[in-house]
């Protein structure tokens, strides 16, 4: 049974890593290498930190993730599909944090019945003009998979001109693939809950990502240490650039142990 590690008394500092394209390198052998790992556990011991996986994958999606990748302990959270927050029990079971959960799920419902004739324009504009598939499906009101990321970049123009006067409409981007929901509820605005309830702030917050739909939770009212990896997008790269964050030469987990040695460095190191 996989657990997590010995919770520390008071949590010091916030982890939050995009997994896919970040931490999950799925041509390396393993996916995600046993030194971040082994960097966590020593962080964990001195810096008191605590860390968890910020992700479009759904929950069980994300477990899968963690077997394929050999994770050999569990993070202290998840968020899934950049806005649901999970906590793994005693006995690794993964359990919805409830009240930002329903409050997410009532928003984005009461959201979607508000712009049913904004969703239906975007989708005949997409439908007229490109070759990219609408989705609906439960959990998820409105989706766009595009053919290519040139045609997704033609999309979010044409959204961005569109959903102007709806300032509650937001969508979450990653390469080919967009979502639909509220604004308010994304990856950064998650990380936030996470640290309130550690009664922590952004600047004890550390994020690394690399696309699209990292974007909020890279930004300094979310993070004061943000860090992406050297695959990261192009907008990525210039939104860290923009906000004093740390830009790795390394990719995938490998960046992300270059960032986290970055703004933790060991107290040897320090002195």
């Amino acid at each position: 049974m996989m657990t997590t590690l010995d919770a520390v008394p008071q949590a010091a500092a916030i982890l939050s890593f995009d997994f896919d394209g970040t931490l999950h390198d799925p041509a390396a052998d393993p996916p995600v290498p046993a030194a971040f790992f082994e960097l966590i556990r020593s962080l964990r011991q001195s810096h008191g930190v605590i860390w968890g996986i910020n992700t479009g994958r759904s929950m069980p999606q994300m477990v899968e993730g963690f077997i394929e990748s050999r994770f050999p302990f569990l993070p202290d959270y998840v968020v899934a599909r950049e806005r649901e927050i999970f906590f793994p029990n005693a006995f690794g079971r993964w359990l919805p944090h409830e009240k930002w959960n329903k409050a997410c799920d009532k928003e984005i419902q009461r959201l979607f019945k508000s712009v049913k004739k904004l969703l239906a324009i975007i989708r005949e504009e997409v439908r007229g003009n490109t070759g990219a598939r609408w989705i609906e499906m439960d959990g998820e009101p409105a989706g766009i998979i595009a053919q290519s990321d040139e045609e997704m970049e033609w999309i979010v123009s044409r959204v961005e001109m569109i959903t102007a006067a709806e300032p509650r409409l937001g969508w979450q981007r990653n390469s080919i693939y967009l979502r639909f929901g509220h604004r308010n509820y994304q990856k950064g605005s998650s990380l936030s809950e996470i640290a309130r309830i550690h009664s922590l702030g952004p600047a004890a917050c550390f994020a690394i990502g690399d696309s699209h739909n990292d974007f909020e939770m890279l930004d300094p009212a979310h993070a004061g240490m943000a860090a992406c990896p050297d695959n990261a997008v192009d907008a990525i790269k210039a939104k860290i650039a923009a906000c004093g964050g740390y830009q790795a030469a390394a990719s995938h987990a490998d960046a992300a142990i270059e960032a986290l040695r970055h703004f933790f460095p060991a107290p040897e190191a320090a002195n």
